[in-house]
């Protein structure tokens, strides 16, 4: 299984983030990711290659074009206005119920417009992070495309909660819809397989009126997790897309034995709509000692969870999301990797 991965993360690297009422040392860091390739390299994986640039063309085919010259521009926009040592862009308001949802205006007014949280800021290095971590995700679709049973995007920042005008959850740009959409433009059938500890609101939106690529979520119940606003057991599509969304939210402290059910019920229905290729949104945030999730999975567990997709029998995507422990992140990652390949 081939990793793709970039140091262009590096440049993304938030020092802060508001949560819960108050600014806390930020969790979605470069050491994520750089914590994950180590292990990959000690444990022999297999290669780890860089990815190849295939421009914006498929960036625009998920999202719309005015939306990425936004995150392109933004902080060179900020930095003008609040001069060079100006924190990083968040925003300070948003177009809420009985406000006009404008597009306009200077770059508080955009912001807003396009965010939906104020823990994803904008930074210098944020734009070329994003725009590579995109080209991570398709160099490992092409892998797949090419013949390969499985690839592994190290993709950073994540991208799961951006939808295809919104950022937001430490995501600005759908890594794994811009690789699905690649790979339906192919001529290929992808399922997708949200396994974060947080629903894939951005993921589910960008494909819930189609019947092209099938969109299943297994995730913390939203009435007490992020994104609160998607991720209900009552989301199943709409038009062309009906029946092809599944979501499986799950309660506080779901172990293994509870995920594992819901699991074989989302394999099931992948199973049933026929895919050609499976996309795993691959976030570790279910970990038990996650320091934002509450779920109880164990780091066998994630053995266990790799060992379940392989039986599937698709050529099987991987592509990086959430995980916040970084004591365990780089284990959990690779035994999900090693647990698919039989190792």
């Amino acid at each position: 299984m081939k990793t793709f991965y970039s140091p262009a993360h590096l440049a993304h690297a938030p020092k802060e983030e508001f949560e819960g009422g108050r600014l806390t040392p930020a969790v979605e860091i470069p050491e994520r990711a750089e914590c994950v390739r180590a292990r990959i390299e000690a444990r022999k994986l297999d290669a780890i290659e860089a990815p190849y640039d295939f421009g914006l063309a498929p960036l625009l085919r998920i999202h719309d074009t005015e939306f990425v010259e936004f995150i392109e521009g933004a902080h060179a926009q900020w930095r003008a206005r609040y001069g060079e040592d100006a924190p990083p862009a968040i925003p300070t308001a948003w177009p809420a119920r009985g406000l006009r949802d404008r597009r306009l205006g200077d770059i508080e007014a955009r912001l807003g417009a396009y965010a939906f949280d104020t823990a994803t800021p904008i930074l210098k290095g944020t734009w070329d992070a994003a725009r590579t971590a995109a080209n991570v995700a398709l160099s490992a679709a092409d892998e797949i495309a090419g013949g390969a049973r499985s690839a592994f995007a190290l993709t950073r920042p994540p991208g799961h909660h951006a939808s295809r005008d919104v950022f937001g959850g430490y995501c600005y740009l759908n890594n794994i819809a811009i690789a699905a959409q690649w790979l339906t433009d192919k001529g290929l059938r992808p399922a997708i397989l949200d396994v974060d500890y947080h629903h894939g609101n951005g993921t589910q939106a960008i494909f819930y009126d189609r019947a092209d690529v099938f969109f299943c979520s297994v995730h913390a119940d939203p009435i007490f997790a992020f994104p609160h606003y998607l991720g209900f057991a009552d989301e199943r599509g709409i038009g062309l897309g009906e029946e092809k969304n599944l979501n499986l939210p799950l309660p506080r402290g779901t172990a293994w034995h509870d995920y594992r059910q819901a699991l074989d019920t989302a394999l099931t229905r992948i199973a049933h709509f026929g895919p050609d290729v499976l996309l795993v949104s691959l976030g570790l945030d279910t970990f038990k000692d996650d320091p934002i999730c509450q779920f109880q999975l164990q780091t066998e567990d994630y053995l266990r969870l790799g060992e379940r997709l392989a039986q599937l029998g698709k050529p099987t995507l991987f592509v990086f999301e959430g995980g916040y422990a970084l004591d365990a992140l780089a284990e959990n990652t690779v035994n999900v990797l090693e647990g698919f390949l039989g190792r």
